[in-house]
């Protein structure tokens, strides 16, 4: 298994499984109360109508260890952070968009018009 930067071994993660938030804690190695700030934030969507029934899907383990990282290397504030990653997910839509659409058209290029 690789070493985690957070010193967690790594595990396989399943974006449609459910995590309480004792256990996106210990995956992420973040704290109770940046969560909480997250998810005031809207960075994070649990469900459930309190903390200790929040429910996390694996996908937002992505968006809590990539947060972090933004927060650590840009030194970003938390709006800055929420609005980096909404930026971030959005490219990644539009290059899965263009994906396909170059699939669609046989693998055309721009020099082949």
């Amino acid at each position: 298994m690789t070493q985690q930067p957070n010193g967690l071994e790594g595990e396989l993660l399943d974006e449609q499984r459910a995590l309480a938030l004792n256990e996106l804690l210990r995956v992420c190695g973040v704290s109770a109360e940046q969560v909480r700030a997250m998810v005031a934030e809207g960075m994070l969507h649990p469900r459930g109508d309190a903390p200790e029934r929040w429910i996390f899907r694996g996908v937002e383990v992505v968006r809590v260890r990539r947060a972090v990282r933004l927060q650590r290397d840009l030194e970003l504030n938390l709006p800055g952070t929420a609005l980096a990653l909404d930026l971030i997910e959005e490219i990644q839509q539009l290059r899965c968009r263009v994906h396909r659409l170059e699939q669609q058209l046989g693998g055309w290029t721009d020099a082949d018009v």
